[in-house]
């Protein structure tokens, strides 16, 4: 065969390979076959975590069913299962631990998926397989996204389960009441919120991989940009999503988020140096020099200032737009996923050659 023949053979196998272009299956099997080790580790990581959640989720359950069926409330034996039941779980039921799962899965499986093929040079070869480029970077990048939001969804699942009795119609255990269904340190625990941010971290870990082409770096770069989207959501955007509810009652449901709490006279915001002036002459009470406890010694200090002219306005979200939440956060770290994703193959489609 001469040189010129040869040429022709591969023009020719080349156009046959752009008329019948390699099924997507396969590149599905390439995916799990490069990345089996990530996901069978991502596999035994949430198995383990789910199975601590189940079993400290079952003792959670027996404790808070107990503390209801005891009668009456105030006795010294039901006060005592309600504190058995604040003791359970302490590990688990702040969620801060569980909010590492999203950021780990984007570390260790959305960061690598192109920057180890870029910093070992190995995408070279894997484009000439007669896949493409664009389309073998978006099935290994879609493929690993189902599979990630798949396992964090069911996992959340679990958790919601978990977290039921604190949020239970009936429940005694007022000493957590701060774990409302709203709270930032909980909220993305559950729902469909969960997978969303652990989608959208990984979205953002196969940018960073991309655009960094190192696996370290995009590892660091992937943390650093996940964790400061993830504060900034629960600290201020939140927040925002529906306008909250404004009162200047004391009693507030302990179920709500409070977004804000001050105190005004007059229309106009007062400092907490002009309030603790103000109660220099108030009752012995509200120095906490009097009986009472701390409860009533707040109760006067209140009253003390409602008398004087302040007002105390409060902004809170009610734990009835717990769902609303959910679908609005879901909805835009989708949006933002699907939008990470396409810059990362629009990257690959025009950058990487």
């Amino acid at each position: 065969m001469t040189t010129l023949s040869m040429l022709a053979a591969l023009a020719h196998s080349d156009e046959d390979a752009n008329l019948r272009p390699l099924p997507w299956r396969r590149m599905a099997w390439v995916t799990w076959r490069q990345h089996r080790v990530a996901l069978t580790g991502l596999v035994v990581a949430l198995a383990a975590i789910g199975t601590y959640t189940w079993i400290v989720g079952l003792q959670l359950h027996h404790a808070y069913a107990a503390e209801l069926a005891c009668h009456p409330a105030g006795s010294a034996a039901c006060l005592q299962l309600t504190s058995g039941f604040n003791s359970v779980g302490g590990f688990l039921t702040n969620g801060w631990i569980l909010q590492l799962v999203p950021a780990l899965i984007g570390t260790f499986v959305g960061a690598p998926v192109l920057a180890r093929e870029m910093e070992t040079g190995s995408y070279r070869y894997a484009w000439t397989q007669g896949f493409g480029r664009w389309r073998w970077t978006l099935a290994k990048l879609a493929g690993l996204a189902v599979a990630v939001t798949a396992a964090a969804s069911a996992i959340s699942v679990l958790f919601s389960w978990y977290y039921q009795p604190y949020f239970g119609a009936d429940n005694q255990a007022r000493s957590l009441s701060e774990l409302t269904s709203l709270a930032p340190s909980l909220f993305d625990l559950r729902g469909v919120v969960f997978g969303a941010w652990t989608l959208a971290a990984f979205a953002i870990g196969a940018l960073a991989g991309m655009l960094i082409r190192k696996v370290v770096p995009a590892i660091v770069a992937t943390l650093v940009a996940y964790a400061g989207l993830a504060i900034a959501t629960g600290a201020w955007l939140r927040e925002h999503y529906f306008a909250p509810i404004v009162t200047r009652s004391l009693n507030v449901p302990s179920s709500v988020w409070i977004v804000s709490q001050n105190w005004t006279k007059g229309g106009q915001a007062v400092s907490q140096t002009v309030l603790y002036q103000v109660l220099q002459g108030a009752p012995a009470q509200v120095a906490g020099k009097g009986g009472g406890g701390p409860n009533l010694h707040a109760l006067v200090a209140w009253q003390y200032l409602v008398q004087h002219g302040y007002i105390q306005v409060t902004s809170y979200q009610p734990a009835t737009r717990f769902w609303a939440f959910q679908w609005v956060e879901a909805g835009w770290l989708l949006g933002l996923s699907v939008l990470l994703i396409a810059v990362t193959v629009w990257l690959v489609r025009r950058r990487a050659a």
